[in-house]
């Protein structure tokens, strides 16, 4: 298993410890609900941010497709941390809509530019 993989399961399964231990907590009285939803949806946000940091460092022999990992990795980067602030300072509906959008825009931005990449490659 390389190394790529093992932090994707790493971060995975520390989301699902997180998520059961404070839910834990909750049923033991330490935590209220909302704190628990911001504090799982924050870390599933701060996720988002590290794969879109990890994804223009890899490896690519094409000009064209390191340009597109960039512009996709800073999109996620920039929507996972809003994500994460949406659902660390507003109230949970409103950081619904807040960190929902930033995560579909972002996706709308990679997709737009991977779009106007492969336009521009196909006329040349």
């Amino acid at each position: 298993m390389n190394s790529e993989t093992k932090i994707s399961l790493a971060w995975g399964v520390g989301i699902v410890v997180l998520a059961l231990g404070l839910s834990s907590a909750r049923s033991a009285g330490h935590v209220d609900h909302d704190t628990v939803t911001r504090i799982v949806l924050g870390a599933t946000g701060l996720m988002v941010a590290w794969f879109g940091n990890m994804m223009p460092k890899r490896f690519v022999p094409s000009a064209l497709a390191r340009k597109v990992h960039r512009v996709g990795g800073w999109s996620l980067v920039i929507s996972g941390l809003i994500y994460a602030a949406a659902f660390a300072f507003a109230p949970i509906q409103t950081a619904v809509y807040i960190g929902g959008g930033a995560v579909l825009a972002g996706l709308a931005i990679t997709f737009g530019y991977c779009q106007s990449v492969r336009a521009k490659a196909g006329a040349a």
